[in-house]
């Protein structure tokens, strides 16, 4: 999820440990700076090998195995601001919670996490709550203000429960998603060989359907409703990306193949070649439009250098005819 939202959990849960009202303010505002500190990783980056941030974002920092280390990274760094107000196990011991609610709230997005590195290369992605969700860190972060300025940590507790109820909505709405759009494939002919249901960005209502069928790639926006049927925004299909036809244009001993088969597994398999232009291999899991296969970002690569550098380049301009269509699907 966005920095904000990433350190309101890790205080809504620091604060589940409180012994004592004095030690509220210190709980928050250490779970709230942990569970930031694995996003550090936004530093690892090279201007030789764009891709490079894409594989160390999200790995080490934010496995479940790396909460104890991280957690006391960062307390031994807050210590000495800290040490007249609470001791040093203390500090540890919110640090490590706040620390641990990134990589598991992450998950829950749809960017995908290496959650259980370095025994799996798996990227994890439940897709039950948007990168930005402004309920979800809107209502975290009024029960955890009132429990600061109060200095009442069962304020705090409710700011935790009603987080993970969101998150569990969110569980149940996926799922409402997912039931339709196998409904549709099965209406179209299609049978599924994989299946991405995520919400879209600001709200868990429109959701972005994408499935892998016969080697073609569909999407769809759903709109789902609590008190009728939902409405299903029909989209548009392209063909998976072609690796054989990759492989003979650029030879699998090249840069622009290796680079290639780096950048699916950071797409998790959704790859396709960018409507109008064949030199860029698109991540189709995410367009601008939930219906829309026009990814916002891709990789260049060049037919007639191979072995030069991989670009990253990202497609987010977002025009008026763009936001009114969306709009259009969130409050159909």
């Amino acid at each position: 999820m966005d920095p904000f939202a990433q350190g309101l959990a890790g205080a809504a849960l620091a604060s589940t440990i409180i012994r004592n009202n004095e030690d509220t303010r210190v709980a928050l505002v250490v779970g709230f700076l942990a569970g930031l500190a694995p996003d550090l990783d936004v530093f690892i980056h090279s201007s030789e090998d764009p891709l490079l941030r894409l594989e160390f974002h999200r790995q080490f920092t934010h496995s479940l195995f790396f909460i104890p280390l991280g957690g006391l990274l960062v307390a031994i760094f807050l210590w000495p601001f800290l040490r007249r107000k609470c001791s040093l196990f203390s500090i540890w011991k919110f640090s490590v919670l706040g620390y641990g609610t990134h990589g598991l709230i992450d998950s829950c997005t749809s960017y995908g996490t290496y959650l259980f590195w370095p025994f799996s290369y798996t990227r994890v992605a439940w897709n039950n709550v948007s990168i930005v969700d402004p309920v979800f860190s809107l209502g975290v972060l009024l029960f955890l203000s009132i429990a600061f300025f109060r200095r009442k940590p069962r304020l705090a507790h409710y700011g935790f429960t009603f987080g993970i109820f969101w998150l569990l909505l969110g569980l149940f709405q996926r799922e409402r998603a997912r039931i339709v759009t196998r409904a549709l494939a099965e209406g179209r002919g299609h049978e599924i060989e994989r299946l991405v249901v995520k919400p879209t960005i600001f709200n868990n209502l429109l959701w972005r359907s994408t499935y892998l069928s016969d080697d073609r790639i569909y999407a769809d926006a759903i709109r789902l409703h609590f008190f009728s049927e939902p409405t299903i925004h029909h989209g548009v299909y392209v063909p998976l990306l072609d690796y054989e036809t990759l492989a003979s244009v650029y030879g699998t001993d090249s840069r622009a193949y290796k680079d290639t088969l780096r950048f699916t597994h950071f797409s998790d398999g959704f790859v396709a070649l960018k409507p109008g232009d064949p030199n860029v291999i698109g991540d189709v899991r995410y367009s601008l439009l939930p219906n829309s296969l026009d990814p916002v970002w891709g990789i260049r690569i060049d037919p007639d250098n191979p072995d030069s550098k991989t670009l990253f380049e990202n497609f987010r301009k977002v025009d008026s005819l763009t936001l009114d269509a969306f709009l259009n699907m969130l409050f159909d």
